[in-house]
């Protein structure tokens, strides 16, 4: 550990999961000296200051961001662009901003149209380590410990910037990799945001049935596992699949086909087609479990 804290201020908004994890990690690695904290409401964030995670709160983002070495956009994708168009004019010199966000080509367009020049200051980046719960006394400092985290820089991102960023986030305890926006898109409309979809899609078709109750008292692991992300931030994924939703809806159409051909399996009895998709995805599970699945 160096002897100097990398980041002398650490400005973020949102001091909630991913937010208030990022400020706990960089404290307990003794690389931040203050950290200062935004957000919608005054009992969040005066939770979050009694937690320790912030050590003040913010009242005027202008002038905190003038200073700030380091800043996170922690918020739902759909705050960005309003937190964005505020902090612009005000950003130092040396000041390094990056985002939480689940979603990237959005945030880029909002980067360069509140930014402009500016852009080359914003790295954006996406930590895979959320959880169902959420809120400032949700977060833990050991949340990105030995998880990905994927950075998408601009083209006129300088090196340095680009550095900076990977720095905390390894400071943070993730493994980073860097991807294009459409590339990350892609891959987490198949991979995170579709499950989501489903899983929220289940859970309430159910529970609009007359005879709800009786589901979920038998409702046993395997609805529990793959549940659990049902229980997660409604706004944030309302924001999350509609800034996606190109890619997401293309996603759902090539599920919604598989499911005609499983249907179709159904409907003639055909169990050899059965068998034949459940021993490919069984495979392909149990390849990813024994792999990258095991975090």
């Amino acid at each position: 550990m160096s002897s100097e804290p990398e980041f002398g201020k650490l400005v973020i908004f949102g001091a909630g999961l991913i937010g208030g994890s990022f400020a706990l990690a960089l404290k307990a690695a003794g690389q931040v000296d203050e950290v200062v904290g935004f957000g919608r409401g005054l009992a969040t964030l005066t939770q979050a200051l009694n937690l320790g995670i912030i050590d003040r709160i913010g009242s005027n983002p202008g002038q905190e961001m003038i200073g700030a070495d380091l800043a996170l956009i922690a918020t739902p994708v759909g705050q960005m662009p309003e937190i964005l168009a505020r902090i612009a004019p005000y950003l130092g010199a040396e000041t390094v901003v990056t985002d939480g966000g689940s979603t990237k080509s959005d945030v880029v367009a909002a980067v360069r149209e509140h930014f402009g020049e500016r852009a080359r200051q914003f790295v954006p980046a996406h930590p895979i380590a959320g959880a169902e719960n959420s809120g400032a006394s949700a977060a833990r400092a050991d949340l990105y410990r030995n998880k990905k985290v994927v950075l998408t820089p601009l083209p006129e991102n300088p090196v340095l910037n680009v550095a900076r960023v990977r720095s905390a986030w390894e400071w943070c305890g993730g493994e980073v990799f860097e991807l294009t926006p459409e590339t990350h898109d892609r891959i987490f409309a198949a991979v995170s945001h579709l499950p989501h979809l489903l899983a929220f899609a289940l859970v309430h078709e159910l529970a609009l049935r007359e005879d709800s109750p009786l589901y979920f008292k038998f409702a046993a692991s395997g609805f529990r596992d793959f549940t659990r992300i049902a229980a997660s931030h409604p706004e944030m994924w309302r924001d999350i699949c509609l800034a996606n939703r190109e890619a997401l809806l293309g996603e759902l159409e090539r599920y919604q086909a598989r499911l005609g051909e499983l249907h179709g399996a159904l409907s003639r009895a055909d169990g050899e087609m059965l068998q034949k998709v459940f021993d490919e995805a069984r495979v392909a599970r149990r390849e990813w479990g024994a792999g990258d699945g095991r975090q």
